[in-house]
């Protein structure tokens, strides 16, 4: 699989505790992704975060940890992302969707 390397980084921030169906929200679309084909993604987990009801969410000792940021980031070319969105926007309640340009310098095992 080829990346282009004018690319689109499409960054998707969540709830640890979303939920499609019986699977974490980010599982399922990472799974999504995966099986649309998308050139590669990659779920992070966030020590602390707060959204749009400012709510603060961490892992700090003190504080039970609660619905921890959850950060997915898939990389592939502009006409993959867009045909992935609908998906998404048909998987995702809440949350913060944003996308940018970038550039591929390298994707997969160097060239020998």
């Amino acid at each position: 699989m080829q990346v282009p390397r004018d690319a689109v980084l499409l960054r998707i921030f969540i709830g640890e505790d979303a939920k499609s169906g019986h699977l974490p929200l980010y599982e399922a679309i990472l799974l999504k992704a995966r099986e649309m084909h998308l050139a590669g993604a990659t779920v992070l987990r966030g020590p602390m975060g707060f959204g749009h009801s400012s709510h603060l969410h961490t892992t700090k000792i003190l504080r039970l940890s609660q619905d921890l940021p959850i950060v997915i980031e898939i990389v592939d070319s502009q006409e993959q992302i867009d045909a992935f969105l609908p998906v998404l926007n048909g998987m995702i309640s809440s949350g913060l969707v944003t996308i940018e340009k970038v550039q591929v310098l390298q994707y997969g095992a160097p060239k020998s």
